[in-house]
């Protein structure tokens, strides 16, 4: 396994899981379900095209098999800002698939900053990852979930909540690759 996988991993299984910041996340990780799909490289055509490749994979295969896809880009987007606009491009690719309402899009970058948040605000960290990452997750599945779960409205704030009361220990643990 890549020292890349391995990072985007223990990301996964450390702050996505182990604080709880998608209540989602860890039955198809326990079940082998996510998949790590690592593009190295450089070129943000190769990307989108890869992007594409798993979209069509998960087209292909059933939930119970691959819940979802982490597509990893650790040689791209160093400033978040160019990250957000291609961001645009793979959106617009779902909807040229016509599978806008199919797949969403979840945003994950180690500079990651929410719109009218400071950049050191604590609840940029809900979507701070080692490399830029594009998680793409079946909205049917998602449904499926949130159906039982009680109150998911509450979940951006339970988050937000959560990495701010994380010790300065903590956050170094968590988030090694944010320390400069």
């Amino acid at each position: 396994m890549s020292q890349v996988k391995k990072d985007v991993q223990q990301w996964l299984e450390d702050v996505v899981i182990g604080l709880n910041l998608c209540p989602f996340a860890a039955k198809p990780n326990r079940n082998k379900q996510i998949k790590i799909q690592v593009c190295e490289e450089s070129s943000e055509e190769v990307l989108l095209e890869a992007i594409y490749q798993e979209l069509m994979l998960l087209d292909q295969t059933p939930a119970v098999e691959l819940e979802t896809t982490l597509v990893v880009a650790p040689n791209l987007f160093e400033k978040f800002d160019d990250y957000n606009q291609f961001l645009d491009l793979v959106e617009g690719l779902l909807i040229q698939l016509r599978r806008d309402g199919v797949y969403q899009i979840a945003s994950f970058h180690p500079d990651y900053c929410f719109y009218g948040a400071a950049p050191d605000d604590a609840e940029n960290l809900t979507n701070r990852s080692p490399y830029p990452i594009f998680h793409l997750i079946r909205e049917e599945s998602m449904e499926n979930v949130l159906r039982h779960y009680p109150d998911p409205e509450a979940i951006p704030e339970r988050n937000i909540a959560c990495v701010q009361n994380l010790t300065v220990e903590q956050k170094r643990k968590l988030f090694p690759y944010l320390i400069k």
